[in-house]
């Protein structure tokens, strides 16, 4: 049995939570591979990170930010990244992933959040133009993408979580350039899904593709990062 490692504050009134579990619990039971996972406050990473995260096989920085502690989140993120442990960040999870991303490997130690701090010298993550809270929407795949491959086509539709923020598009080239590339936008160009090379899987999607499980529907993203995870 291997073990998932759920990073973030677990609320029984937040949709996302609820379906995470159904949707690992689905996707294990199609792959034939029996999983626990366990959820992890944020504040409980502030500090021995690798003592908490070392017995998991795999990560994932659920929806419901801000979270209680964003730099517990920050420092699973960047466990996860430099581990090469599979991973996989949805809403709130995506939008820090970035975060972590730009002030660990950018050099952007200004880096932030809007919600969190909006007056922050460097806005990485900023209101949408128009909110996307609970819609659903068709999405393009980059061809030759990771994502591309597991979905098998060009085009998915998904729906989002309670969502206001995105990734500034100015500094959309500055993580391509790094190796934190475009996996998928909207139908206005917006970046909603981005995956980092040179890892075995390490994925953030705006939308929440684990609201699937209240379908009874195995995601392809859940399953392939289940998938990678039992290998580790």
């Amino acid at each position: 049995m291997f073990r998932i490692g759920l990073i973030g504050d677990y609320d029984a009134q937040v949709t996302a939570h609820v379906a995470i579990p159904q949707a690992i619990r689905l996707a294990a039971e199609d792959l034939g591979s029996p999983v626990s996972f366990d959820w992890i406050p944020t504040p409980s990473l502030e500090q021995d990170v690798e003592v908490t995260l070392s017995n998991y096989q795999g990560l994932w920085t659920v929806p419901a930010s801000p979270y209680h502690s964003m730099q517990g989140a920050l420092n699973g993120i960047r466990f996860a990244r430099e581990h090469q442990v599979p991973f996989i960040g949805t809403c709130g999870g995506f939008q820090h992933m970035i975060i972590e991303f730009a002030r660990n490997v950018l050099g952007l130690s200004e880096a932030d959040h809007a919600e969190e701090n909006p007056a922050a010298s460097l806005v990485l993550v900023a209101p949408l133009t128009c909110s996307v809270s609970e819609q659903i929407h068709t999405f393009k795949l980059t061809p030759g993408s990771k994502v591309r491959n597991i979905y098998g086509t060009d085009e998915i539709v998904e729906q989002y979580g309670i969502c206001n923020y995105g990734l500034n598009p100015k500094y959309a080239p500055l993580l391509e350039q790094a190796g934190l590339r475009m996996a998928g936008v909207d139908f206005a160009g917006e970046v909603r899904i981005m995956e980092l090379d040179k890892h075995p899987f390490f994925v953030g999607t705006l939308f929440q593709p684990e609201r699937s499980a209240l379908k009874q529907l195995v995601h392809p993203l859940i399953r392939t990062f289940l998938h990678h995870a039992s290998l580790t």
